[in-house]
């Protein structure tokens, strides 16, 4: 089959839709899609019965509703389209109540206290904004999902609640430009950054099965020195593998479009094209599942955490954001003359203001114990936000801020010295790879997500905060006497305001660090630092106003990522305590012996052993540092355990992490000391270079 019959084949999507449907029913969903209007639920028998008959057609035997609930990961309850007869056989059902409303359990996934235990009761409700799909012979619904007392559980709620509100606002400004626009939607294409091993390796390392990263690993001789992975000639079993999930991920109607080695060895990156940001969320949630189904097809495993290995880049997940409206304008285009264009202006000012004002919720929103290890470490952003916008528009924010109207265009050409290759237009802009929240063209690119996060929550926060924002525009307009003043008024008072988050240098670098302090922007280092402001009082009113969460919603959800935080570093550290007291510490008491039975053998024919008598020596010594950094692990585990969740986040950085890294850091020098066949699991050097 080629890619175009391949594509979108396991999706119930508008062209379904329009040969199974009658003409009416297909009109009101294709509605709902495109202008967010409510779909009437007298019609969803009629779709319910088409979906059924094509899923069935397809080899579905079940249905599902798919959603997203606070883990960061999908849910999913399998239920058989059977129905008996009176006649002791069944017949193959599928009702529009089936279609609309599930009934989960609610207390078993995390709530940050709004269900208790007995209190189980939650329902799922149809997304018809997000296409039904099937995956493993079941007919997936994409649901939204809520408790019994109707508290928002999942991530897509949310998150459609922030693309209303951003669209809201900004049709509030856009009134004012005279524009026809009826909806301004959100778009996203996350890049998603993996590494594969192999299977075979992987279940040899308890910390890679538990905890998704190394907890030991001494550098390997070869890392990423050579910079000769990234782009580099695609393995042809890794090829095989990325092929199959293009495959996959297109019979789903995720738009695979660029796949590539990344920087580090063994490590990957797949980008889509942009879709709506509800869309690209679900979608994002099947590509990490597909990637990791395939990868086993392939005796592969993939890594999706933020940072599997010590030493080499970790990865990312690269939230393209930008805004456009129903009318096919994407509202962040500057157009060939951009000091002049308003309505580009004042959207860029909207987002400037926004990330300035709330750079805190940015970092908050891709906090977790993984992605700790790897922002600011000269591979990803700072824990500082920051904003990239290159010359040309920094241009047209000093002149705009001068009092200019016009800037000089310069329009330049790169000329390669050769004749027989094309002369290249230059772009307005360059790439910022180091910073946080770059402008590249006509959006802008989110670089802090660590690779397993959902967008989901990246995005409620981006939309949040830029509708906030244009909110305080659109008042301000709305009372003016003089439209036209008043929004350049706006923009210069944004750029006067808010200049201070603008960053065009390198975000790597210490004296930026420096400086950033010196212009008050805050340096959030840790998950710890940083989640606990989610329900400050200026959050909680944020969301509240916008109709995003509720205060005990806010509340809610900053307690489940702190407990998420405090689980993962619960386990890491028990994972440790384990691995360096059944495997790594036999071992090297094993290699000691060895070590020492050798020379107790060759001094007893009066060789000269004094050598090799240090190199046990050394051994032994290290083993009694491992024991003791062990018990030290052991001992700061004593004292977790508050009710607390920010008292116990705090605990977590400030002892057991330490306690962590001390027998880490004793355990990978043993590493680099023990004979390769005593050490009692593969290394950096067979897990990264493996194919």
């Amino acid at each position: 089959m080629s890619i175009t019959e391949i594509f979108g084949s396991n999706v119930f999507n508008l062209t379904v839709m329009k040969e199974r449907l009658p003409k009416d029913v297909y009109k009101a969903i294709k509605k709902t899609i495109n202008n967010g209007t409510a779909l009437d639920p007298e019609i969803a028998d009629v779709v319910a019965n088409a979906m059924k008959d094509w899923a069935i057609e397809k080899g579905a035997t079940h249905f599902t509703h798919w959603f997203q609930p606070m883990t960061g990961i999908t849910a999913e309850k399998h239920d058989s389209f059977i129905a008996p007869t009176d006649d002791g056989k069944i017949i193959m059902e599928f009702s529009g109540k089936e279609l609309i409303m599930g009934e989960p359990d609610a207390s078993s996934f995390p709530s940050g206290g709004l269900r208790a235990t007995f209190e189980a009761r939650g329902y799922t409700t149809w997304d018809p904004t997000s296409y039904a799909f099937i995956k493993d012979s079941t007919l997936c619904i994409p649901t939204a999902f809520c408790s019994y007392s109707g508290e928002v559980l999942d991530k897509k709620t949310p998150l459609l609640r922030s693309m209303e509100a951003v669209s809201k606002q900004a049709l509030r400004v856009l009134r004012h430009f005279g524009s026809d626009a009826t909806r301004v939607i959100s778009y996203v294409g996350p890049e998603q950054e993996y590494f594969l091993t192999d299977s075979e390796l992987y279940h040899q390392r308890k910390d890679l099965i538990l905890t998704g990263r190394t907890l030991f690993g001494a550098k390997p001789a070869k890392g990423q020195e050579l910079e000769d992975h990234y782009f580099g000639v695609i393995k042809e079993r890794v090829s095989s593998y990325m092929k199959e999930l293009d495959e996959e991920l297109w019979k789903l109607g995720v738009l695979a479009k660029t796949k590539h080695n990344e920087v580090a060895p063994a490590q990957h990156e797949l980008a889509p094209i942009f879709s709506t940001a509800n869309i690209a969320s679900d979608h994002n949630q099947l590509t990490m599942e597909i990637m990791k189904k395939v990868a086993e097809r392939h005796n592969l495993v993939c890594l999706l955490h933020a940072k599997p290995f010590e030493g080499i880049n970790g990865s990312g997940k690269h939230n393209n954001w930008s805004i456009g409206t129903n009318t096919g304008e994407n509202l962040l285009k500057p157009g060939d003359d951009p000091i002049s264009n308003k309505k580009f202006l004042i959207f860029l000012c909207a987002t400037i203001r926004a990330v300035h004002k709330y750079g805190y919720q940015l970092r908050l929103s891709v906090a977790t114990a993984g992605n700790d290890h790897r922002l600011g470490a000269n591979e990803a952003p700072p824990a500082i936000v920051s904003m990239f916008l290159g010359e040309q528009l920094d241009e047209v924010i000093q002149a705009i801020k001068a009092g200019k109207t016009s800037i000089d265009k310069n329009e330049e050409n790169i000329e390669t010295g050769v004749d027989s290759l094309p002369v290249l237009k230059k772009d307005a802009t360059d790439r910022n790879r180091t910073s946080p929240f770059a402008f590249t063209g006509n959006k802008f690119e989110f670089r802090m997500p660590g690779s397993s996060q959902s967008i989901a929550g990246i995005n409620i926060v981006i939309n949040a905060i830029v509708a906030d924002v244009l909110s305080e525009y659109a008042d301000r307009l709305d009372k003016a006497e003089d439209v036209d003043a008043e929004i350049w008024n706006i923009i210069k008072d944004t750029l006067n305001e808010d200049e201070a988050v603008i960053f065009n240098g390198n975000n790597y670098s210490d004296e930026w660090v420096k400086e950033a302090e010196e212009r008050g922007l805050p340096n959030l280092r840790t998950t710890a630092d940083a989640l606990p402001l989610f329900k400050s009082e200026e959050s909680i009113k944020l969301y509240e106003r916008l109709g995003i969460f509720t205060p005990i919603e806010t509340s809610s959800r900053c307690d489940i990522m702190l407990e998420d935080y405090a689980k993962a570093l619960h386990i890491e550290a028990l994972t440790m305590i384990d691995m360096a007291s059944r495997d790594i510490l036999p071992a090297c008491i094993s290699y000691a012996a060895s070590v020492a039975e050798s020379v107790a053998s060759q001094e007893a024919i009066g060789l000269s052993v004094s050598k090799q008598k240090a190199v046990a020596k050394e051994i032994s010594e290290l083993n009694e540092v491992l024991i003791d950094k062990t018990d030290a692990l052991r001992k700061a585990m004593e004292g977790v355990g508050s009710d607390d969740p920010v008292k116990e986040a705090e605990y977590y950085k400030d002892n057991v992490i330490p306690a962590m890294e001390a027998l880490r850091e004793v355990a990978d020098t043993l590493e680099t000391k023990v004979d390769s066949e005593y050490w009692p699991m593969p290394t950096y050097t067979d897990l990264l270079f493996y194919a």
